[in-house]
This record gives structure tokens, C-alpha cells and sequence, in this order.
């Protein structure tokens, strides 16, 4: 039996559902540079995902698919209207949270991202738990986030730092780390004191770099708006009207800990990071991080928030590299 072209023609349509795209500015977004994103696009929906004029086509005839595809599409066209421009990363926590059934918890992504002031910079959560730790930091006197490497605590806890004293919530920004040595011996560092615990101290750089420039950065520390130092300097101090940043707890012992957690005075706030995979202390020492984990959860006004490998941010290369040292 012969089949009449236009039978042919009308089956294989019937296989291809369209969206449309009436903003021209979202549907470059969405497609990407390059059309990139029609490759993860199309990763996600598991089908072949191509454009035609202001159409995006999925070729399919499963109803399960279609209507997963417009949420993840709505989804994206929403985080585009809101200033974010939607890469891997977004896609894929955008896929997971929607297929794990969590539709409804997508609402807390397009909420107010923190933005910072004077730069004008964006700060969008990637991730439903991303989010959280956001709408956490905003809520409560104290929030801690635990989580592995690549997964955005530190760099999240210092851009919702910095949009506050910016916005005059709080007169000073305060950041400290323990210094603690991963496999090097601070001793043996060249230089003074502030020479050797410099590389201690990058990564807060790091992240502000990227949301301020470093002469603004540079005339904030002159007139002491930011102050960054090694945690024992905080002894006996009391931070008045301050938020403070405490990145790397999981190297602090418990009574660093409890001494960090006691300065805090009136008006202010604090963020506590840490990954409890990647603990550096000695042996004999307990990680002040686990143990206020245990002591201090039902606590109303501390809100412990976690980030898992399905949050990773950083390099998705990352992610397979925690799966591969958590077999081991």
C-alpha cells in the first residue's frame, strides 16, 4: 500500500507540539548563544527540541512530556522576565524540582533576587534549595548552610551580606574564617601574619570581586564598612549593629564555635557556611560545626539550611567528582 504524501505529511505534524514565543528578547534567551541552550532544552525533555521562527517544537505526542516541557518553558520565561539569563545549570534544577514533583515550591525562584547596590548585580538562586537558604538568611537572626563544595554558600551568604550594609541594614560587614591548614603548615608560609593568612582569606575576595569592584571593595575596608579576619581575633569582642559571615565552620572546634556565636551583640546578624566531607582539624577535635548542628536546630530565630550535590553551581564536573569520593 502506497501512502498519500499529504497523510504522510499530516501524521508527522501531529508528532510536534508548538510553544510560542511572542517576545523576541526571551526567545533568543531561551535558545542561547549558539542555540546551547536548545541542547539541555532538549536534554531535559529527552526529545528532539528545535526552533522555527517564534516557535519552539517538540517532537512529541506524549502528554506527560508536552506538559512537563511548558512548565519547564514557563518556568524559564518567567526567570528571564525577572533580569536572569538561563543556562545549564537553571535547566537542569529547573527539570529536577519539576519532575520530583515540587511545581508548586518553584514560586520561591522568582521572588526578589538580592541585588546588590551600587553594581546593580543580580544574585538569582539556581536551586529550590538555593532559594531557601535565600528566603533563610532574610528571616532569621542566625542561618547556617551546610553543603558540599561548588554548591554557592559562600558566595550567597557574602552577596546577601553585602546588599544589606549596602542598604544600610546593618553598619558593618564582618567576614572570618578559621585558620586551619589543609595539608600545609601556616609556619612555613612567607611573610608577616597578614601575608600568611591572606590565602585564607581569597575566597571572601573572590566572591565580593565579583559583585563589587575591588576599589570599591578597597574604600569600604579604609573607612572599616568591611573587616575581615581570622576568627580568633573575634575573641572578646561584641559585634554591635554587624553582620557577620562565618565561612568554613566545619574547621572550627566547639569552643571557637560557642565564642563565635556569643559575640554577636545587639542588631545583628549572622551566616554560618561549612561542609562537614571536608573537616581539616585534627583528630582529637570535634567540628564545632556538627556539634551546634545537634545542639541548636530546634531553636526558634537559627535556621539550619542544606545544600546537597544536586545543587552544585560551580562546575558540573563537580558533581561527579563528590559522587566519585562518596563510593569510596
Amino acid at each position: 500500500m502506497i501512502l498519500d504524501q499529504d497523510f504522510i505529511k499530516e501524521i508527522f505534524l501531529s508528532e510536534i507540539y508548538k510553544i510560542v514565543i511572542e517576545d523576541d528578547r526571551i526567545l533568543r534567551e531561551l535558545c542561547g548563544s549558539n542555540d546551547q541552550n536548545l541542547r539541555y532544552l532538549e536534554k531535559a525533555a529527552g526529545v528532539p527540541v528545535y526552533v522555527r521562527g517564534n516557535e519552539i517544537h517538540l517532537r512529541t505526542d506524549e502528554v506527560k512530556r508536552r506538559e512537563f516541557f511548558v512548565k519547564l518553558i514557563q518556568e524559564l520565561e518567567q526567570r528571564i522576565s525577572n533580569g536572569q539569563s538561563p543556562g545549564e545549570e537553571l535547566i537542569h534544577n529547573l527539570e529536577l524540582t519539576i519532575l520530583e514533583g515540587k511545581g508548586g515550591d518553584l514560586n520561591i525562584l522568582t521572588r526578589s533576587p538580592i541585588i546588590i547596590p551600587m553594581s546593580g548585580i543580580k544574585v538569582f538562586p539556581r536551586s529550590l534549595n538555593q532559594a531557601l537558604f535565600l528566603e533563610a538568611m532574610e528571616s532569621n537572626g542566625i542561618t547556617f548552610s551546610i553543603g558540599p563544595a561548588g554548591t554557592g554558600k559562600t558566595y550567597l551568604a557574602i552577596a546577601r551580606a553585602l546588599s544589606d550594609v549596602l542598604s544600610k541594614k546593618y553598619r558593618k560587614l564582618v567576614l572570618t574564617r578559621p585558620v586551619v591548614e589543609a595539608g600545609e603548615s601556616l609556619g612555613f608560609l612567607p611573610g608577616d601574619l597578614a601575608q600568611k593568612i591572606s590565602p585564607y582569606l581569597r575566597p571572601l575576595y573572590d566572591a565580593m570581586e565579583d559583585l563589587l569592584s575591588p576599589e570599591t571593595i578597597q574604600r569600604m575596608e579604609e573607612n572599616r564598612v568591611i573587616e575581615i579576619a581570622p576568627l580568633a581575633y573575634m575573641r572578646g569582642r561584641s559585634l554591635k549593629n554587624c553582620i557577620v559571615v562565618l565561612d568554613e565552620a566545619q574547621n572550627t572546634t566547639r569552643a571557637q564555635m560557642k565564642m563565635f556565636l556569643t559575640r554577636l551583640g545587639e542588631n545583628s546578624k549572622a551566616i554560618i557556611t561549612g561542609d562537614i566531607s571536608q573537616i581539616d582539624l585534627p583528630k582529637a577535635q570535634d567540628s564545632g560545626l556538627i556539634q551546634a548542628e545537634g545542639l541548636l536546630r530546634d531553636i526558634s530565630g537559627i535556621h539550619f539550611s542544606y545544600l546537597e550535590k544536586q545543587d552544585v553551581v560551580r562546575n558540573p564536573l563537580i558533581k561527579k567528582i563528590i559522587e566519585a569520593y562518596e563510593k569510596t
